[in-house]
């Protein structure tokens, strides 16, 4: 087989998550007692090696990364194309109406500043009043013209914006997911927490118990070390202690 794939960014949490439930199923748990590692720091170990225990189920998550390529793939195949770019000079005019949109209330408006300012100018000096009165009509279609232009162009882009966010929303990869992808992500998780996560989790514990100050010691009885108990042992300082058995009188002695 070629190298371990590398896990990636998206499935960390659900890394996390089958960590977290080896460590609390109740063999784990047990053995915390027993060693003394606390939980927290097991759980760092187990984060810090993730490449490590990863590799143990890297068949699993090699069938569940491309079956997810293959569904991400389909759904952005489905999804909406740009208006620009290759394959889509079938609507050329979309880019046109949408600067018409923009520019129209725009320049009617400034006519219709202009047409009016002048109208009413000719009006204020008395001159040309044919003209004046022609200035100050135009004036005003021109405004209602850009009131009307602005209140096309709002509901366009109003309905444009709607249309662009129903058709680009994500679909929910679980909800979207097809049964194969789903039933490949829990063989990998599974495969992760039984061959890889579980025994690198034992191996540490294993290793702590091994290396804890003591832990050959207690497990038998507290006094069987030989030093105490051979048959010649006295107590230190009693030898000394002891006064010599007074002598017998023998025969011609008082």
């Amino acid at each position: 087989m070629g190298r371990p794939s590398r896990l990636g960014d998206e499935d960390r949490s659900d890394y996390a998550s089958a960590l977290d439930e080896v460590i609390a199923s109740p063999e784990i748990r047990r053995l915390l007692e027993r060693s003394g590692v606390p939980g927290d720091r097991l759980r760092v170990r187990g984060l810090a090696s993730v490449a490590r225990t990863a590799a143990a189920a890297d068949a699993e998550y090699r069938r569940y990364a491309a079956l997810r390529v293959h569904a991400q793939g389909g759904l952005r195949n489905a999804g909406p194309r740009p208006l620009s770019g290759p394959g889509d000079q079938e609507r050329p005019g979309a880019g046109v109406l949408a600067v018409l949109g923009v520019l129209t209330p725009v320049l009617a408006a400034v006519a219709a500043a202009t047409f009016l300012l002048l109208g009413y100018g000719l009006r204020l000096a008395d001159t040309l009043p044919a003209l004046a009165d022609t200035l100050v009509g135009v004036g005003w279609f021109s405004l209602v013209v850009a009131a009307l232009a602005a209140l096309v162009s709002v509901v366009a882009l109003y309905r444009t914006a709607a249309r662009q966010s129903g058709a680009t929303a994500v679909p929910d990869p679980s909800a979207a997911a097809s049964p194969a992808l789903a039933q490949a992500r829990e063989a990998w998780l599974v495969a992760l927490r039984d061959r890889g996560i579980r025994p690198f989790l034992l191996q540490v514990l294993a290793e702590a118990e091994a290396s804890a100050p003591g832990a050959g010691e207690g497990r038998g009885s507290r006094f069987s070390s030989p030093a105490f108990a051979g048959p010649d042992y006295s107590g230190p300082g009693f030898e000394g202690s002891q006064r010599p058995a007074p002598r017998q009188p023998g025969p011609g002695r008082p």
